[in-house]
């Protein structure tokens, strides 16, 4: 399987959301449209998303109604490429940050995830992170597998702490 990598823009925000409910752990983020949009205005590159890539032809089109026919295809499948995984890369100025990482579960163990976190980790080498922290839910098993197949390890002498913020 071949897949693209490209950061995300505004018209991918809802997309993006929906992929999320339907192949990201953990629900209780509040994710909504004002918030990943702010994160593409202030970080452009931050949200990169996997999509399958084009199907190459193995025979050359025999007649010009193939040609165009195979034309159309061709365009219709670079405006509608099915998105198969994301992650977001934040780079704070400090450190390099991931989390989000979500792949459609019909594609897991098919590389998917660890092409993300390479094109992340070439993203944060060109602003000269020398570590990256990836945010792991501790019950996603599956995800400390991918986690681990790329080279990350928990790190014990730390612990995340939170503080949910009151709402008005």
């Amino acid at each position: 399987m071949k897949i693209d990598i490209r950061a995300g823009g505004p018209g991918d925000v809802t997309a993006v959301l929906d992929f999320w409910r339907k192949a990201a752990e953990g629900t209780d983020r509040h994710d909504d449209r004002e918030k990943v949009v702010a994160l593409i205005e202030r970080d452009p590159g931050a949200l990169l998303i996997a999509e399958l890539a084009g199907e190459s032809r193995d025979t050359a089109p025999e007649t010009a109604r193939e040609t165009a026919r195979e034309t159309a295809r061709e365009t219709a499948r670079e405006t509608a490429r099915e998105m198969v995984g994301t992650v977001i890369a934040g780079w704070d100025g400090w450190r390099a940050h991931l989390y989000r990482l979500a792949v459609a579960e019909e594609h897991r163990r098919k590389g998917v995830g660890r092409a993300l976190i390479a094109a992340a980790e070439e993203r944060f080498r060109g602003f000269g992170a020398f570590r990256v922290d990836a945010m792991v839910l501790t019950d996603n098993l599956l995800a400390h597998h991918a986690w681990s197949a790329a080279g990350y390890a928990p790190q014990p002498e730390w612990a995340r702490w939170i503080k949910p913020m009151p709402q008005p």
